[in-house]
């Protein structure tokens, strides 16, 4: 079985989600008005095998490089960022399934050819109880991006023992773990989600009251262990968050290119009020416009060579600090770059951008919400630094 498994056709995830750009740019009015990928959409979604890109081989995955990865996350941005943001949302949680135990990695994802996981980052107040057999788990995980369509969902935390104290590795250190369950076990808040941007993403808030989760559905916090693991592509060598880091990037892009494209587009057509020359005309004009394209080119550039000079280390199994570093200061780049260049096209649009009807103000906020979250903080340089300086690395995020 496993031979068959492995013998299948590559899909092309790229292609497919290319394929599938204007059917996700149709539906992203719905997305949004519904907080929600619409079933058609998730359909779609299945169909294409676009939530199946970092799932094992092994678990019915195409288990694709993470450069195609992010240029097929980029892709579907370039159409809808809420979109975008689920799928590299769940497709990053899925590579835990290369530590969980075999039979619940099949359980979640062989046995559900439309298997989801989704998780929130660490909770509030949550904690698991060492029990015979498990754990109690407790808690309220917030930012579910994805959960709508997930069948299961994680939730990382601290682990005590029936007394009280808190229980450590064989290091001696805090012991952090990862649970999985199936989504109908948790209290799901889903009348929480009121934001700026990334409407679409459904990213509610789920709790438990004391769920026992049984200790083969537990592993090390967000698969950090390299013992645990079970799969030996290179893929897996990739911690969550770096890819994380590096999918978020690649929604930044997508954001910006489309949000570019548009003015370009409408710099072609329109006369500003009181004007008599179209917006193309300008000096000014053109020359933000070549800042911007010259700013998103080189981004995208230096963050695809990082992501490859990376991949290609851990297919030889020698990934070392240097590229570490490099892909975590190219996706912050990436990031900020994509950030600048949506602020300037959208500006540069006037009064058009800020109407519904037009492609500017949803991709504005969209960019503003992606770029609030921690992997796309400006204090991300201060651990790039630190590297450079010669001082210690200080951040999980590297």
């Amino acid at each position: 079985m496993m031979a068959a498994m492995d013998e299948r056709t590559k899909v092309d995830c790229v292609a497919n989600a290319q394929a599938l750009a204007p059917v996700i740019a149709a539906a992203a009015p719905r997305t949004e008005a519904r907080g929600e990928l619409p079933p058609d959409l998730v359909a779609a979604l299945h169909e294409a095998r676009l939530y199946r890109m970092l799932v094992p081989r092994s678990l019915g995955g195409e288990e694709i490089a993470p450069v195609e990865f992010v240029q097929a996350v980029e892709t579907i941005a370039k159409a809808d960022a809420s979109t975008a943001w689920c799928i590299a949302q769940t497709s990053v949680c899925s590579t835990i399934s290369s530590c969980l135990q075999a039979s619940i990695a099949e359980e979640i994802f062989l046995k559900n050819p439309r298997g989801v996981l989704a998780w929130g980052p660490y909770g509030r107040n949550g904690r698991a109880v060492a029990d015979k057999g498990g754990f109690r788990v407790s808690g309220e995980w917030p930012f579910a991006s994805g959960s709508r369509q997930a069948t299961w969902l994680a939730a990382h935390c601290p682990v005590f023992e029936a007394n009280g104290e808190r229980c450590r590795d064989a290091k001696g250190d805090p012991l952090d773990m990862t649970f999985v369950f199936p989504r109908e076990r948790a209290t799901i808040k889903s009348d929480v989600w009121h934001v700026i941007g990334l409407k679409g993403t459904g990213s509610d808030t789920y709790a438990l009251n004391d769920l026992f989760v049984p200790e083969e559905r537990s592993i090390t916090a967000l698969a950090r262990s390299p013992a645990e693991r079970r799969e030996r592509g290179p893929l897996y060598a990739f911690t969550v968050y770096q890819l994380f880091g590096a999918s978020f990037a690649a929604v930044a892009l997508g954001i910006a290119r489309s949000t570019l494209d548009a003015f370009v587009a409408l710099a072609q057509a329109k006369t500003p009020t009181g004007g008599t020359s179209l917006l193309r005309d300008s000096a000014v004009i053109q020359s933000q416009v070549g800042v911007a394209e010259a700013q998103l080119a080189a981004a995208r550039v230096f963050f695809l060579r990082a992501l490859e000079e990376i991949w290609q280390a851990a297919c030889s199994g020698a990934i070392a600090i240097d590229h570490r570093v490099q892909l975590r200061m190219a996706s912050i780049h990436a990031s900020q770059q994509a950030r600048q260049v949506t602020d300037a096209a959208y500006h540069a649009a006037g009064a058009t951008a800020i109407f519904e009807s037009n492609p500017f103000e949803r991709r504005f906020r969209d960019m503003h919400a992606v770029s609030q979250q921690v992997q796309s903080h400006f204090s991300v340089y201060e651990a790039i630094g630190r590297h450079f300086l010669g001082l210690p690395l200080n951040s999980r995020l590297i």
